[in-house]
C-alpha cells in the first residue's frame, strides 16, 4: 500500500510538473531585465516589462482591446442565437413530447460542424466570402467569423442541460395555464442559467484564444492579440509576451478564486436557511 501510494504521489508530481513548470517560467522571466530577443540568460528582477506593456510603442494595449471588444459581441451574438436555437431543438422533446425527427438530427448535425471543419479551411472559406460581398470593416470581419464557431459551444451546452430536465414542470405550467413564451421566461431560461453561463465562458475563451480564423479573416493591421503575440514572437520572445501572459495568468486566478468565493457563500447562505427552517 505504501508503495502504491508513493507511486500515485510521485506520478501526480510529475504531471504537475509537466503542467505548470512553463507557466512558472513565464512568470518568472517576466520579471527578467535582459532585453535581448531571447533573454535566455536572467540577469535580474525589473518591472520595466509591465511598465511598456500598453505603451504607444510597440504595445499589446490595442491589440488586447481589440480581442476583447470582438469577444464582447461574439459572445452576446452567441448566446442569444445558441440559446433560442437549442430551446428550439428540445422544445418537441420536451414540450410536445415528440420524437426528433430526420430534420431535426439533420439541424442539430449541422450546428456542430463549425466546430469540426479545420480552422485553417473554415478562415480561408469566411476570407473568400467576405471579400466577394464587400465587406471591408474588420471589427465586424471578425465577429461574424468568430459568432460562426461559438454558437456551437453554446448550442450543444444549452440542449445538454434542456435534455436533462424534467418534463413534469412544463406539463404543470402548461396545466397551470401558462403560454409557451411564459415556460420559456419563467421555467427554461432560469433553469439553463448554468449552461448558459458556461456556454458563455467557453465562447469568450474560443473567441480571446482564435488566431488562424483570425489571421485570414483581418485585413490589414496589428489584429487581435493572438496575432499580435505570434508577430512579436517570430524573431524570438519579447519580454513583454511574459508580462502579458503573467497578467491574463492572474486574471484567470483571481477570477477562480472570486467564483469560488461566492459559491462557498452561497452554499454557507443556504445551510443556515435549512437549518432556521428546521
Amino acid at each position: 500500500m505504501k508503495k502504491q501510494s508513493f507511486g500515485s504521489i510521485l506520478f501526480i508530481a510529475l504531471v504537475l510538473i509537466v503542467m505548470y513548470l512553463p507557466i512558472i517560467v513565464v512568470v518568472v522571466y517576466s520579471f527578467n531585465a535582459n532585453s535581448s530577443r531571447i533573454p535566455i540568460e536572467f540577469t535580474g528582477w525589473s518591472f520595466k516589462w509591465y511598465k511598456e506593456l500598453f505603451s504607444g510603442r510597440g504595445g499589446f494595449g490595442d491589440a488586447l482591446f481589440l480581442s476583447l471588444r470582438v469577444a464582447f459581441w461574439s459572445v452576446l451574438i452567441s448566446v442569444v442565437i445558441g440559446t433560442l436555437g437549442a430551446i428550439g431543438m428540445a422544445q418537441r422533446t420536451l414540450v410536445q413530447k415528440q420524437k426528433p425527427s430526420k430534420i431535426d438530427t439533420a439541424m442539430e448535425a449541422l450546428s456542430s460542424l463549425p466546430i469540426m471543419i479545420p480552422e485553417i479551411i473554415l478562415g480561408l472559406a469566411f476570407m473568400i466570402l467576405f471579400n466577394a460581398i464587400g465587406l471591408r470593416s474588420n471589427d465586424m470581419r471578425l465577429v461574424l467569423a468568430h459568432s460562426s464557431f461559438c454558437i456551437p459551444y453554446v448550442f450543444m451546452t444549452v440542449k445538454s442541460r434542456l435534455v436533462g430536465m424534467d418534463t413534469a414542470l412544463f406539463d404543470a405550467a402548461r396545466d397551470l395555464g401558462a403560454s409557451p413564451a411564459r415556460v420559456v421566461k419563467d421555467i427554461t431560461l432560469p433553469l439553463c442559467r448554468p449552461a448558459i453561463v458556461s456556454g458563455a465562458f467557453l465562447a469568450l475563451a474560443m473567441s480571446l484564444d482564435d488566431f488562424v480564423i483570425s489571421f485570414f479573416v483581418y485585413g490589414a493591421g496589428e489584429g487581435t492579440l493572438p496575432i499580435k503575440i505570434y508577430s512579436s514572437v517570430k524573431v524570438g520572445v519579447s519580454p513583454q509576451v511574459n508580462a502579458l501572459c503573467t497578467l491574463i495568468i492572474a486574471t484567470i486566478f483571481i477570477a477562480v478564486a472570486l467564483s469560488r468565493y461566492v459559491s462557498s457563500v452561497r452554499a454557507a447562505r443556504e445551510r443556515k436557511r435549512s437549518f432556521k427552517a428546521a
